[in-house]
């Protein structure tokens, strides 16, 4: 009986290490990603990633302004591996404060160069333009037209009457103030920022902050990403897209490799992943309002048809590269 105590004790101490390294193995087996795309957007691509590799992430989701915020402060001991969904212009930013490292993912050779950086730190997997987004009712109680040039928008009629994102912390607040600024030109943006700022009656922390409000009536309209604006007109809201006719940037929305990633393999696996068309196919798949980076993946839905709106060129990289100074800039001369 000793001899097969020893032995039961032997099977037993062999299964427990077994078992801890599969549990080693598998707790290994997790990703850590900030994204600022909204949580059911985000949970139908990482929960593919998932279901296609094993893989767990373990994602959080802030505004475009909190991930950098976050990013370096988080910089010598990083906390996530991977940023996914964010801003092109925010990639540049956070290379030249070293938050990002390069990397190529394969399967990315489809999409064009204009949507991808360079050297390597940032691949864009979406375009969505900035458009304006106004009650029905509102327009129809005050008889006005959906707003069609940037001038409309100062109608004294919208005096308090609407949100719209702060580029502090928001990236659709950083890409109106570009459109701004590509369609007017740097100083006559800021004039004009200053004249809008009487007919505001909040600026929102995150870009999508003011739709529901507006949706429900409590404000006219405001500016969004597109992506937001249809999310609110697909929920059954009132509410009608329109464009200025002096145009909009569209904001690349890409992913990148985070300086100092814990789990650098499964990082590379991700952004490999999700630079193919099988990963943008999920946005018609599961209803994400947003633009194939990838030309080859097709789109059905009319609305996210931007060849009728006039799309404003964008040098991202000056963007990413004056962006804290462009909201110093609107701190002082809007806010103040």
């Amino acid at each position: 009986m000793k001899g097969y105590g020893r032995l039961v004790a032997v099977v037993l101490i062999a299964f427990l290490g077994l078992f801890t390294a599969s549990s080693a193995h598998a707790e290994k087996e997790q990703l850590n990603a900030y994204t600022i795309w909204s949580e059911r957007y985000a949970n139908a691509i990482f929960s593919a990633f998932t279901k296609d590799t094993g893989i767990k992430v373990n994602w959080m989701r802030f505004s475009s302004g909190e991930v950098q915020a976050r990013l370096e402060a988080e910089k010598n001991n990083p906390q996530v591996d991977v940023v996914f969904g964010n801003m092109a212009e925010a990639f540049v930013d956070g290379v030249q404060k070293g938050l990002f490292d390069p990397y190529r993912p394969k399967g990315a050779e489809k999409i064009p160069d204009a949507f991808k950086d360079p050297k390597g730190y940032w691949t864009g997997v979406a375009i969505d333009p900035i458009c304006f987004m106004f009650n029905k009712k509102f327009l129809k109680d005050h008889n006005l037209n959906p707003p069609s040039s940037w001038q409309d928008l100062l109608n004294p009629v919208y005096k308090g009457q609407l949100q719209m994102a702060d580029p502090r912390t928001s990236g659709t607040g950083m890409y109106r103030l570009l459109s701004v600024i590509q369609a007017m030109g740097e100083d006559k943006a800021y004039k004009y920022e200053k004249a809008l700022s009487q007919n505001i009656q909040l600026y929102t922390k995150s870009g999508a902050g003011g739709a529901l409000p507006i949706a429900r009536g409590q404000a006219a309209g405001g500016i969004f990403f597109l992506v937001d604006a249809l999310e609110m007109q697909k929920k059954g809201y009132d509410v009608v897209i329109s464009y200025p006719k002096e145009g909009v940037v569209a904001g690349i929305e890409a992913m990148g490799l985070v300086r100092g990633a814990k789990h650098l393999d499964l990082a590379k696996r991700f952004l490999d992943w999700a630079s193919t068309e099988r990963m943008q196919k999920l946005y018609e798949e599961n209803d994400i309002n947003l633009i194939p980076s990838n030309p080859n993946v097709p789109v059905s839905d009319p609305a996210l048809d931007i060849s009728k709106i006039k799309v404003l060129p964008l040098d991202v990289e000056w963007a990413g590269k004056n962006r804290d100074r462009l909201v110093e800039r609107w701190i002082n001369e809007v806010l103040q």
